[in-house]
């Protein structure tokens, strides 16, 4: 057990990197050069420790298999992409960023990640194939989720918002719990592809052999410490944007980025195997955890600390979401994915990062 801790050097390097800044931070946040090097080293010691997390995911993965493995990834992902929202809404007091990260997010995920690794496996695998009832599951719940949070309070006035805000948190609690039991039970099958391959029978003793209780408490544990260095990338990362004049919606994008990170070498890394199930649970499945998980947690923090917040989309906001789930309800409806489909996602995304500067 000491030597596997000893070679956790992501958790070592945000211990370290946390023990500098804690006392350094309002030192670095005095000057341009400070503001600038101290993002650098803590971003990239987030997404070191984000990469840590899909490690320790994909490991817990493999024990329990699917569709466990992808809801413990995404449910990580998801949990870092919180932490960290709701640490930049007390920083920023900026009412839509929880807004625009969840939008950054899903765009990443559907057109950014899906679309690369579409692009990656069709050019090694040719058509890749996965169970088409798990898109039109997913599909469908993005849809409605994003049409009650995010929609439907352009319709809701004023003096009623808070009250449909609140309703909405139990909708959507509830609506994760159903979905959560569907594809852990009643329909799991709709989350697998068989591929015909017989599974090797020493795989099973392989994973009775992985420590569960050890590989999760250290994912447990990088996600607070991600969670603690993000309150201090918050403070540089509002410097640099007020500094530089950068759009402040490309705060909101590292956000999605840092959390989309484990996810996205894992999707890559699938896609490459010719395993297009697990990325099509990744992507589209991390877009709806981002929606159902994200939003009631911000609203209730957002209570909490009454703090205000933003959830009704931009008419370009609701434009580019359109375009992503009519391609992707045209695109998954075969069960196969190809280089072209994943082409025009990747162009979707292309778009997307391009109109944060216009």
């Amino acid at each position: 057990m000491l030597k596997n801790i000893l070679k956790e050097y992501p958790l070592f390097a945000s211990i370290i990197t946390l023990a500098i800044f804690i006392p350094l931070e309002h030192t670095f946040a005095h000057s341009m050069s400070g503001n600038i090097i101290g993002f650098i080293i803590i971003f990239g010691v987030i997404i070191y420790s984000a990469l840590n997390v899909a490690h320790h995911a994909e490991i817990l993965a493999h024990k329990y298999g699917e569709p466990y493995g992808t809801l413990i990834l995404t449910s990580a992902a998801v949990i870092v992409e919180i932490l960290i929202i709701v640490i930049m809404m007390v920083h920023s007091h900026d009412p839509v960023l929880a807004r625009d990260t969840i939008y950054s997010a899903i765009m990443l995920d559907i057109n950014g990640l899906l679309g690369l690794a579409a692009i990656i496996g069709g050019i090694k695998h040719g058509e890749q194939q996965y169970n088409v009832d798990s898109t039109n599951s997913y599909m469908s719940m993005i849809l409605v989720s994003i049409g009650i949070a995010m929609v439907v309070p352009h319709f809701i006035s004023d003096d009623k918002i808070h009250m449909y805000m609140n309703f909405t948190i139990v909708m959507f609690i509830l609506l994760y719990i159903i979905f959560t039991r569907v594809q852990l039970k009643e329909h799991s099958y709709f989350f697998k592809y068989k591929s015909g391959s017989i599974e090797h029978e020493e795989s099973k003793e392989e994973r009775d052999k992985i420590n569960g209780v050890y590989h999760a408490t250290i994912l447990a544990i990088s996600i607070v410490m991600i969670g603690m260095l993000s309150e201090i990338l918050a403070v540089f990362m509002s410097n640099n944007l007020s500094a530089l004049g950068l759009p402040l919606a490309l705060g909101a994008f590292s956000v999605a980025l840092i959390s989309a990170s484990p996810e996205l070498i894992t999707a890559i890394r699938a896609a490459s195997d010719n395993n297009m199930q697990t990325v099509v649970n990744i992507a589209v499945g991390a877009s709806l955890a981002t929606v159902l998980m994200t939003i009631p947690a911000i609203l209730i923090v957002s209570n909490l600390m009454d703090m205000e917040i933003i959830l009704a989309i931009t008419p370009l906001q609701g434009l580019m979401l359109g375009l992503t789930i009519l391609a992707g309800i045209i695109h998954f409806n075969d069960g196969e994915t190809n280089v072209l489909e994943g082409f025009v996602h990747f162009v979707i995304f292309i778009v997307f990062f391009f109109l944060m500067f216009v």
